[in-house]
């Protein structure tokens, strides 16, 4: 019996574990849960679960969740980012799920590996900020570490049974977005209602836009550099409009590895949890001849800046990542807003990069130091631009 904590219980991957966890009663058991402001869908999961603690943003949302609960679960609720870090490292946990979305993840992730737990990581965030400090930690803590991204989970599973050092490089596939087709001109008029609607997959506001403007790629190819000891040279990205292979791994002597499914997170938080086996779910069988004819083709960075920036940034490593990852998250929520344009996203990330000059990542508290200065500064240059009629 595997004992699973969750964190981001109420969002699409939160949701998805929970259907894999409940599919599977002899192999998994809730014992945490921790959301944010949804306290309507959080008190059916305790009700259903029966975790021994759920933790809420703050006390308000505590006391709602109680009135909801009405004393008939005996659940313990705890607020704050304490209570967050307390449910990521509850002793009668062994595993956490971390799916809270952006750098708000990496506290308790942190927190759970020096308690000890194996992560199954959604939070890409995590990887792209503190790799290297969270790689060194998991292996001083001797815990496991397995992606929840289906890419990354595709590359783990084509990398079984083959010697790390044979591999030649990584094939990162992406679906391109609702944008791929799409002329600069275009793009300069896109909406948020449109930039929310992904072809393929069904996720959160912030990863959707990530991926309208490739920004989700340039983070998931960083992430992959430190789950995987990879050079940057090593990751090559490709578009795949039919999201059907989810990463590809070729070999030194020019073998490539696919790892191929329909596109649902159902599968690779499935494979986080059962590693190394690959246990029943409910998802129907990937048809290939209804899929036809798949088809590939190169990024285009003049486009998207987004993903240049983000190779940009792993170049430069120290601080720059996690400046990259803060100034993107404030751009996101400002275009979300509707108070910047789809194309001003990558430009005030450009800007805040340029600002910026990089330092050695040593500590999670420079981490924190990085984002929190470039939030700042992302801000501060939206609104000077808002101010001389540039926004």
């Amino acid at each position: 019996m595997k004992r699973i904590a969750i964190l981001g219980c109420t969002g699409s991957i939160g949701c998805s574990s929970l259907k894999v966890i409940e599919a599977h009663p002899d192999a998994y058991q809730v014992t945490g849960l921790a959301a944010g402001k949804n306290m309507d869908l959080l008190a059916e999961q305790v009700r259903k679960f029966r975790p021994l603690e759920a933790a809420v943003l703050g006390d308000r949302e505590a006391e709602g969740l109680r009135k909801r609960l009405d004393g008939r679960v005996g659940t313990k609720i705890v607020s704050g980012t304490q209570g967050l870090i307390r449910v990521a490292t509850l002793e009668q946990a062994d595993t956490v799920i971390s799916a809270i979305t952006g750098a708000a993840g990496l506290g308790p992730t942190y927190a759970a590996i020096r308690a000890g737990k194996d992560i199954a990581l959604a939070n890409k965030e995590t990887m792209v900020m503190a790799g290297p400090l969270v790689i060194e930690e998991v292996k001083r803590r001797g815990v496991t570490l397995l992606p929840v991204d289906s890419e990354h989970s595709a590359i783990l599973q084509c990398l079984q049974g083959h010697p790390r050092e044979d591999v030649r490089r990584v094939l990162l596939t992406a679906s391109g977005g609702p944008f791929r087709d799409f002329s600069l001109e275009q793009m300069e008029h896109v909406t948020p209602e449109q930039a929310l609607k992904h072809p393929n997959w069904s996720m959160g506001p912030k990863i959707t836009v990530d991926s309208a403007s490739l920004m989700n790629k340039g983070l998931e190819l960083i992430e992959a550099k430190w789950l995987f000891g990879l050079d940057i040279e090593q990751i090559h990205i490709l578009i795949h409009p039919q999201s059907v292979i989810h990463s590809m791994v070729e070999y030194k002597d020019g073998s490539i590895i696919a790892q191929l499914g329909i596109p649902d997170m159902i599968t690779p938080i499935s494979y986080a949890l059962s590693y190394p086996r690959h246990m029943g779910t409910s998802l129907p069988a990937l048809d290939l001849e209804q899929v036809g004819t798949l088809g590939f083709m190169k990024p285009d960075t003049g486009k998207f800046r987004c993903l240049d920036l983000a190779l940009r940034a792993a170049e430069i490593g120290e601080s720059m990542p996690s400046v990259l990852n803060g100034a993107n998250e404030v751009a996101v929520e400002l275009f979300l807003r509707g108070r910047i344009g789809f194309l001003q996203i990558p430009s005030l990330i450009e800007k805040t990069m340029k600002a910026h000059s990089p330092f050695v990542i040593d500590s999670i508290e420079k981490v924190m130091q990085a984002d929190a200065w470039a939030r700042q500064r992302a801000a501060e240059f939206a609104e000077a631009d808002r101010c001389f009629g540039r926004g």
